[in-house]
């Protein structure tokens, strides 16, 4: 028996990071799985691994851009064709975007980063909300991230949706909790994705590993996060177990958004 056991569960950007691990956390905790992605090929790779693991496991996927309302409503319609309902909902779908100085920054990413990272989330929970209210019953949790708490140099786009996201999250805490379902919304740091590992290749080529450390010096515990400490938070949040916690942004970032300077 696991947290997530007969639970629907709906999770966007599931092909990798920490939407998979995520998506594996939650099978092994007995959900039926509704993973979305904008690329196919990932997405049945993410799929194939994930029944390799779990065979029992119940699997629908849906190809589809979260900024695209259509395409939103759409996954959202045959989640509740193929089973029924909608019990979580791991809004977790986005992009950085490019580094650049505020005023110097590319208007056409900026939209873009926009319509992903905060109208994406916005257009999940338009259509999985009502779904929700239907069964006075629901667990979200969006992505913030430590770019929704504070600020991030050369982020602009990035911090603003974030911080948008993290607004967002304590509406609907505030507007749907009269109707049983309970909005939060988790803040990774530095965590050690796939696409975290490439970037540090690219930092030091020879010995990725030694830029991973240098990069973790900042943080309190000196490691960086891993996407299945992630993907517990996230099972728990999306837990009958997670009963009375809303409208709340959480860190999962090891204490670093608490330090001002060297740690």
């Amino acid at each position: 028996m696991g947290r997530l056991k007969d639970k629907v569960v709906v999770i966007t950007g599931a092909a990798m990071g920490l939407g998979l691990a995520a998506a594996s956390e939650a099978a092994k905790n007995g959900a039926i799985l509704s993973l979305v992605d904008y690329n196919a090929e990932s997405l049945e790779k993410a799929k194939a691994e994930l029944l390799s693991k779990y065979p029992d496991i119940k699997i629908l996927t849906s190809v589809a851009d979260v900024s695209n309302e259509a395409a939103v409503k759409k996954y959202v319609d045959d989640t509740v064709k193929e089973f029924g309902t909608i019990h979580g909902f791991y809004n977790n779908a986005g992009i950085e975007g490019r580094q650049a100085p505020m005023v110097e920054y590319d208007l056409d990413v900026f939209r873009k980063v926009i319509d992903i990272n905060l109208m994406g989330v916005y257009y999940g929970l338009r259509y999985i909300i009502p779904v929700m209210q239907q069964q006075s019953y629901g667990r979200i949790v969006n992505v913030a991230s430590v770019g929704g708490i504070r600020g991030v140099m050369n982020q602009t786009a990035y911090v603003a949706t974030k911080h948008a996201v993290a607004g967002i999250t304590k509406n609907a805490a505030l507007e749907y909790g009269r109707d049983g379902i309970l909005t939060n919304a988790i803040a990774p740091g530095a965590i050690l994705t796939p696409m975290v590992a490439e970037a540090f290749k690219q930092v030091n080529p020879a010995d990725p590993k030694a830029a991973e450390t240098i990069y973790a010096q900042a943080n309190p515990t000196k490691r960086l996060g891993l996407p299945e400490e992630v993907g517990k938070l996230v099972v728990f949040l999306l837990s009958d177990d997670c009963s009375y916690v809303s409208g709340q942004v959480i860190a999962i970032d090891g204490g670093q958004s608490n330090s001002y300077g060297n740690v």
